[in-house]
């Protein structure tokens, strides 16, 4: 019986080992450790969750979110944002919890407010914690909220959190194209000029310009005949559209991810282009001309060319860069689009 004994007791320990090395295999087979996260989905419950408790639209939050997150991505180093994080928002450890708050870690709502801090609750745990997504909005919609009714509250609210005029352009501006495309995404892109058409370009960044004084080239001339179509890359919203010395006849157009496209020496603007305008990726807004280098309606000092230039809003100033990659990833995958259409 001993034997016995020890025999089943030693199946029992075998089978309990190999079962407990199986737990983790069978858990993930049951619960996969890394699902395909729908992050639009869960931003755009976020968004509409803090809109119903805040009294902003959810569209305003997302601009808000959106505007954030071209920072966090054109300055990272100096505005860590928590691993894994749906939202873009930076708030300061300090602004958070308060100046004179001990505790730079401090999630209790109400010490953070004794303190003068501005971080809140926003998914009702109890804490207000600077990692939590739904926090972070909650705090900046309430921010932004805390401004007093009027014709253009949440313009002045922007304007009491950010105390930077441009950031309240911004934000408007996202705003107006999330309206009109019902998306906090940018879409697709366009090369500037039909492929089909004739044209050429190199990579021309840097280069030395003389007209007007010593400067550098900032973008990719593209070489056309006078008239061909000049399409925007992006979709976005008109920011300008006139008369520059320089660029001649010009159109400014800015995305969702706050990079500036500048098309210029224009021969013409297409009718529906004015600043305000939200425009698609692909759309007509002008014509290749050579106008530029002089009093309005200057043309001719050079051969006709589309000055395609791209700028990255950092917060407080514009950086231009290099728009070649990115003309050349636009032109292969639109000569792939109509290689696949025939």
């Amino acid at each position: 019986m001993t034997f016995i004994r020890f025999g089943l007791a030693g199946c029992l320990l075998t089978l309990i080992v190999a079962m407990s090395d199986a737990g983790p295999a069978l858990a993930a087979a049951n619960h996969p450790q890394n699902p395909i996260r729908d992050e639009n989905a869960e931003l755009r419950r976020l968004y509409d969750r803090i809109a119903r408790s805040s009294g902003l639209r959810w569209q305003q939050l997302a601009a808000v979110d959106q505007y954030e997150r071209t920072l966090t991505r054109a300055r990272p180093k100096s505005r860590p944002v928590a691993p894994g994080s749906i939202v873009g928002i930076y708030i300061p450890e300090a602004r958070w919890v308060g100046e004179l708050n001990p505790d730079l870690g401090d999630t209790a709502p109400l010490s953070i407010r004794v303190f003068g801090g501005i971080g809140r609750d926003g998914d009702g745990d109890g804490q207000a914690d600077r990692t939590s997504a739904a926090d972070l909005l909650y705090t900046v919609a309430t921010e932004i909220q805390a401004a007093k009714a009027g014709q253009d509250r949440f313009a002045v609210g922007l304007w009491q959190y950010y105390r930077n005029e441009r950031a309240v352009q911004r934000i408007r501006q996202f705003t107006a194209i999330i309206d009109a495309s019902g998306s906090f995404r940018s879409a697709k892109h366009a090369f500037p000029v039909p492929v089909t058409s004739s044209y050429s370009y190199r990579s021309t960044w840097g280069d030395r310009r003389g007209w007007g004084g010593r400067r550098t080239h900032e973008g990719t001339d593209i070489f056309a005949g006078y008239g061909v179509p000049v399409r925007s890359t992006s979709g976005g919203i008109v920011e300008l559209k006139g008369w520059n010395r320089y660029g001649g006849w010009r159109i400014g157009i800015r995305d969702l991810d706050n990079v500036y496209h500048y098309y210029a020496h224009l021969q013409g603007f297409d009718d529906n282009i004015k600043p305000g305008a939200i425009v698609q990726p692909g759309q007509v807004i002008g014509w290749v001309g050579s106008s530029g280098y002089g009093r309005p309606g200057t043309q001719g000092k050079f051969p006709p060319h589309l000055h395609y230039g791209m700028y990255r809003d950092r917060g407080m100033v514009e950086w231009a860069f290099d728009p070649y990659p990115s003309l050349r990833k636009w032109e292969r995958e639109e000569r792939k689009a109509l290689r696949a259409a025939r």
